[in-house]
């Protein structure tokens, strides 16, 4: 009788771990260094990817394959879209977020003209529908440039533009990041977003001795509070990932 349960238990654990594998789903990331993997040499500059990979459950894998001074160009050219589609699979979701490289004219290395961003984004968004998995299209995040009234500079209108059209023009899922950073960063003010991104004085980080004023990319607070932007966005639009959400410690349900 023992010997009719243990068969019974593993047969059970068996369907449940395929059930699992079932539903497993995968959230590939393609862009830049803004959402990108930060090596230890680099910190505590932070791509918001990376805090946003711990906001889902165990249902949930995130693949972040962003890179620093990506374009669309140079992410197609050195084969990181084709790794996405070499594992995508029905039901996966891609996050795609550019704009900040490809607009680049002073880098010839990863520069794309506008009507070539678009051919690439329309390309990108129809591979992952081509697969039966569904892209979620972004603007890219602003730059924290301050005009003398204390209002954020548009720092890629072409390249915002364009993505914004190209999400009209194939009805996908789409996040105006850029737009909603530059409400975020603006109304915490010239000193409240500096403490948002790579602003380091001298001889204070080991990585930073001679100091560091970037306007472009996130530290670790920075990186947090975009990805919380971007979930709280996923929720306003009752996107089917935030059914995968953490369900929270009831400690932290405790006042």
């Amino acid at each position: 009788m023992f010997k009719h349960f243990l068969r019974f238990l593993y047969v059970g654990v068996a369907l449940s771990s395929t059930a699992q594998a079932d539903e497993q789903i995968n959230v590939f990331m393609a862009g830049d260094s803004t959402m990108s993997i930060k090596e230890v040499k680099d910190y505590p500059e932070t791509g918001w990817g990376m805090p946003f990979q711990y906001f889902f459950n165990d249902q949930v894998q995130v693949i972040n394959l962003a890179k620093n001074g990506r374009s669309t160009r140079t992410f197609k050219s050195e084969g990181r879209w084709q790794m996405i589609m070499d594992e995508i699979k029905p039901g996966d979701y891609v996050i795609i977020q550019f704009g900040h490289n490809d607009q680049s004219k002073q880098k010839g290395d990863r520069y794309t003209s506008v009507p070539d961003f678009k051919a690439n984004l329309l390309g990108f968004i129809k591979d992952v529908r081509e697969k039966q998995a569904h892209p979620l299209l972004m603007t890219p995040i602003t730059r924290r440039y301050f005009n003398e009234d204390g209002t954020i500079k548009e720092t890629h209108p072409l390249y915002a533009d364009a993505v914004r059209d190209v999400a009209k023009q194939t009805k996908v899922d789409f996040i105006d990041m850029e737009a909603i950073t530059k409400r975020y960063f603006q109304a915490l003010g010239d000193d409240g977003s500096a403490l948002r991104f790579m602003h380091i004085a001298p001889d204070l980080h080991p990585n930073y001795p001679l100091g560091v004023t970037d306007d472009t990319h996130l530290n670790q607070l920075g990186a947090t509070e975009v990805a919380q932007l971007v979930l709280t966005e996923l929720k306003k639009m009752n996107h089917p990932l935030v059914a995968k959400v953490r369900k929270p410690d009831p400690k932290h349900l405790k006042r």
